[in-house]
């Protein structure tokens, strides 16, 4: 028998974000940079989610998982504490990173973008790469992981929308800089929203840097089976969950994309809806219950 996914600490790291590290030793063993998991707090009937592996402990036996709190499935996640388990926990998934010493790469990241760009960062440093990293988000409190990433980059960027920490400007304007050095880099990864990505990969077409970017698509089984994280790349159907997460940025259509991410939106927003009116009922009654014991 299977033994539990323990959730063994929780961290807050701001107000809808959080890292879990869960109990899953073969995972732990098994894992490389740029694969994910899929997850379900439901047996039978639960939403699965698919989080990228944002480090791992092959000795202790654990793995750490950061979220954002959106949707339904991301709110019941959140809600769990340590010593709590996760009962449908699958990976390593995907295919992992290819690791190689090129010279000088440059890692881009926004948003919770920045879990998963974590470990490849950390990848192409351990082979030798000089790794020049650029983490963004829209404010000061959004930034995550920055000590991580400064850990294994030898030079680090941070910009914030708004200008309330590192610099005011998005992503793309230090990794143009970036790619005007010479020598160019040789290799840009770049992780986070759809249209940061996207302009990440025309920022660096111009110069001919070769760019991989890990997609997010909207995902049911992480098998390849249902069909829902397919996307065009270079004109061809891929499939995220087995060919990718990782495509080359300038032959993927994300435009296409992007519109296939509002496919449930609808649904997500009703869900979400109806849990936080259940949930809601819940805490109230465990109120009055607890008044009532008092």
């Amino acid at each position: 028998m299977t033994a539990p996914h323990l959730i063994l600490a929780k961290q807050q790291l701001s107000t809808d974000v959080f890292l879990i590290r869960v109990q899953a030793p073969h995972i732990a063993r098994e894992r490389r940079p740029g694969q994910f998991i899929m997850l379900s707090l439901d047996a039978e009937f639960g939403e699965r989610l698919p989080l990228t592996i944002t480090d791992a402990d092959p000795a202790a036996g654990w793995i750490a998982l950061l979220f954002q709190r959106v949707g339904q499935g991301t709110n019941m996640l959140a809600e769990l504490r340590v010593g709590d388990a996760i009962p449908v926990l699958v990976g390593p998934l995907g295919q992992p990173t290819h690791l190689e010493k090129v010279g000088t790469v440059v890692c881009v990241g926004g948003g919770i973008g920045i879990a998963p760009l974590f470990p490849i960062a950390q990848g192409l440093k351990k082979v030798g790469n000089h790794v020049i990293s650029i983490i963004g988000a829209r404010t000061k409190e959004l930034v995550i992981l920055e000590d991580r990433m400064r850990e294994v980059s030898d030079e680090l960027f941070v910009c914030t929308d708004d200008g309330s920490y590192g610099t005011k400007s998005l992503v793309t304007a230090p990794l143009k800089a970036v790619c005007e050095r010479q020598p160019k880099p040789e290799l840009a990864v770049a992780i986070g929203p759809a249209i940061m990505m996207k302009f990440c990969a025309e920022t660096t077409r111009p110069f001919g840097v070769r760019t991989l970017v890990s997609l997010n698509t909207i995902m049911v089984d992480g098998t390849g089976m249902c069909g829902g994280c397919r996307v065009t790349v270079g004109g061809k159907t891929k499939f995220v969950c087995v060919d990718g997460p990782e495509f080359d940025g300038h032959q993927v259509d994300f435009d296409g994309m992007m519109k296939r991410q509002l496919a449930f939106r609808s649904q997500e927003q009703e869900a979400l809806a109806q849990w936080r009116q259940t949930h809601a009922c819940k805490l109230a009654a465990a109120a009055d219950a607890a008044r009532a014991t008092g």
